[in-house]
């Protein structure tokens, strides 16, 4: 019987206890449910590990590239300096907790298709690289507290399922007012910036202010929305100005050491090699996210199929909650508006968090990052303009943009060891979240996991209550206020833009652009 112990813990030490394998295998029973061809769930199978073996390469260079720049923050300012980027922090993070994430995540995706079901909460999360974002944040703050492994699966992939359907219901009422009907919902994990971007766009705006869709923008703004580029590019101007400081203020000598090796050896040479290392360090890090940006994109290029088409079997006539660009087609300038707004913000809280604050408090210190700005930034410039036309994309970003400075500089209490990282999760659901339930799972055994569950059964009672009371008496947050496209002129528009049943204005290509096909013919 040695042979059958032996086999066993083969397969749970060597297989199951390793991510990028127990990922693996979960997307071949989702691909074998639904049917697939033999090589097409190896094949899948096979992606989606590599694509988890991307992911810890990627963090990899993160943390090289970012160990330069802690140095320099910690010398420059009393407070632990942090980069809120999802990517990096997931990828530091499943080198200890992977396997935990994994199960918790497709415990998560289970408990939300039940929860739509035999809720009226009808709403699927297809977003899945936020849905690994939130199962890592959950894993981290319940495993930190003390919890073991088991708890930390079934009661994280419970919170996990109740925000994967409360919050597309709750921010309900006011992506309808985008996009004119429910048949898709936002599901991502900045909804609460989202929402208060509504809110504040209704009372700055209201009816009166003009939409943002009115004005005509620069095309040369265009390569910001390369995320590689964009993070590429804040990652650089943070180092230079960070390193400029730096020196400014331990002298030359010694700041000349913050590339150098535990050996100290390695420093930079002079003061343009100084400068240079930062530019070269900031690119690395823009390669480093690229690198587990595709790993993600690997791994849920096979695993959301996969879900989704269980999803379709297990909850027929579900609203699909999508990723935040689903609402960028319906006012683009509204995400340039908003992303420049939201930025703006992160500036502003850096000078409150460096000046205030962090000395004060010991809150840690945000750089504001381009691409969290831009997606979270943009869509609540969207959802600003939908209620309060321009002035309301400018003022509910730039909430957006203090709440995604201020939440993650709080977050970071509550992140146990990895708080000492220097980087942590971004968008404002993981912020209010993490906050309330880390708090919560420091009173340690079962009460912190009994306040745990009833803060999800909360936001559970909340989303419940505005999809009966709200959405379904079609209740508009900014009453008087002509819908979105309700002046589009009369004609079949450009059909690569009809988005939920209806078509918008045609957005003209970019100078040079090639003509694109005919549409096929019927």
């Amino acid at each position: 019987m040695n042979w059958l112990v032996v086999t066993a813990e083969f397969i749970v030490n060597e297989i199951l206890a390793v991510p990028a394998y127990l990922i693996g295998i979960i997307t071949a029973v989702g691909l074998i449910a639904l049917r697939k061809s033999v090589g097409q769930v190896i094949g899948g199978a096979l992606k989606a590990t590599l694509g988890f073996l991307l992911i810890g390469a990627g963090a990899t260079l993160v943390v090289a590239s970012l160990d330069p720049l802690g140095v320099m923050l910690s010398g420059s300012t009393t407070s632990h300096g942090v980069v809120p980027t999802n990517e990096a922090i997931v990828g530091i993070a499943q080198n200890t907790y992977g396997a935990q994430v994994a199960w918790l995540m497709i415990l998560g995706f289970v408990f939300s298709l039940v929860l739509a079901r035999f809720t009226p909460l009808r709403y699927v999360f297809l977003t899945g690289h936020h849905t690994l974002f939130m199962a890592t944040l959950l894993t981290i703050v319940l495993a930190t507290s003390g919890l073991n492994a088991v708890t930390v699966v079934i009661v994280g992939g419970v919170l996990l399922g109740v925000v994967m359907v409360a919050l597309p219901a709750i921010s309900q009422p006011w992506t309808k007012r985008i996009t004119g009907d429910n048949t898709i919902a936002i599901g991502h994990f900045g909804t609460l910036g989202y929402i208060v971007a509504g809110v504040v766009g209704r009372w700055t705006g209201g009816k009166r202010s003009r939409s943002t869709e009115d004005l005509k923008l620069p095309e040369s703004l265009r390569f910001l929305r390369d995320s590689m580029v964009a993070t590429a590019l804040s990652m650089v101007l943070m180092y230079l100005i960070v390193s400029l400081i730096y020196v400014g203020r331990v002298g030359s000598s010694e700041a000349y050491l913050a590339y150098a090796n535990a050996d100290g050896e390695g420093g930079a040479t002079g003061m343009g090699n100084f400068l240079m290392s930062g530019v070269t360090q900031g690119l690395s890090f823009g390669v480093a996210v690229a690198v587990i940006l595709f790993g993600v994109r690997t791994i849920l290029g096979e695993l959301v199929p996969a879900f989704q088409g269980i999803a379709e079997r297990v909850v027929p006539g579900a609203v699909p909650a999508l990723d935040a660009p689903i609402v960028f087609p319906y006012a683009q300038n509204a995400v340039l508006i908003g992303f420049l707004s939201s930025f703006a913000a992160g500036l502003v809280g850096l000078a409150v968090l460096a000046s205030w604050l962090g000395p004060s408090f010991g809150w840690a210190l945000v750089l504001p990052g381009l691409v969290p700005h831009f997606f979270t930034g943009g869509a609540a410039g969207v959802y600003g303009n939908a209620t309060g036309g321009r002035l309301g994309a400018i003022s509910g970003a730039f909430a957006n943009g203090l709440l995604i400075t201020f939440l993650p500089a709080l977050l970071v209490g509550v992140l146990g060891g990895f708080g000492e990282e220097n980087t942590t999760f971004g968008d404002a659901d993981f912020g209010w979240y993490g906050l309330l339930l880390g708090n919560a799972a420091k009173l340690g055994g079962v009460p912190g996991v009994i306040v745990m569950i009833a803060i999800g059964a909360a936001v559970l009672v909340l989303a419940i209550v505005v999809q009966k009371k709200l959405v379904e008496t079609d209740w508009d947050p900014s009453p008087g206020r002509p819908m979105p496209g309700a002046g589009d002129p009369p004609g079949p528009g450009n059909p690569d833009m009809v988005v939920a049943g209806r078509r918008y204005a045609k957005i003209p290509p970019p100078a040079g652009a090639p003509k694109p096909p005919p549409p096929p013919q019927s």
